[in-house]
């Protein structure tokens, strides 16, 4: 990968660098530190809405499968898209994103190989909670 920023995480693996960044597989994470790495750190994350399907495929068997279908009416979504897509149609998700921030779960982890190159793109699944598993009582972290 022809990152500078990448090289210089700690860790000779993927999984190694990706674990100081607090992403492992079965990890509860807040979805605007994975939208945060996914920007510095050139990671393809993608969110999926079902969990059967995050585990089933890869996500190049999907992409292949979806490629006809427009990005926001398949059952995946690359997290900036996400968090783009909820900001203009909720201009206060950001401030609810503070109050309630939304946890995902990483499902999984995997590198793919740029074309035309021997550099390693990391690729990170990620699985949406239900709505009916949302904790809205849950207290902020000061």
């Amino acid at each position: 990968m022809e990152n500078d920023t990448w090289d210089r995480l700690p860790g000779k693996t993927l999984q190694e660098k990706l674990a100081t960044l607090g992403i492992e597989s079965g990890r509860i994470i807040d979805i605007r530190d994975l939208d945060e790495s996914s920007r510095k750190y050139n990671i393809e994350i993608f969110l999926f809405f079902e969990k059967d399907l995050v585990y089933a495929h890869t996500i190049g068997q999907l992409q292949e499968e979806y490629r006809d279908v427009p990005e926001y009416e398949r059952p995946y979504i690359r997290v900036g898209s996400f968090l783009q897509f909820a900001q203009q149609n909720d201009p206060n998700f950001g401030r609810t994103l503070e109050e309630f921030p939304l946890m995902v779960e990483i499902a999984t982890i995997a590198g793919t190989y740029q074309p035309g190159t021997a550099a390693e793109i990391p690729v990170i699944t990620a699985l949406m909670p239900f709505l009916d598993e949302l904790d809205l009582d849950v207290p902020t972290p000061q």
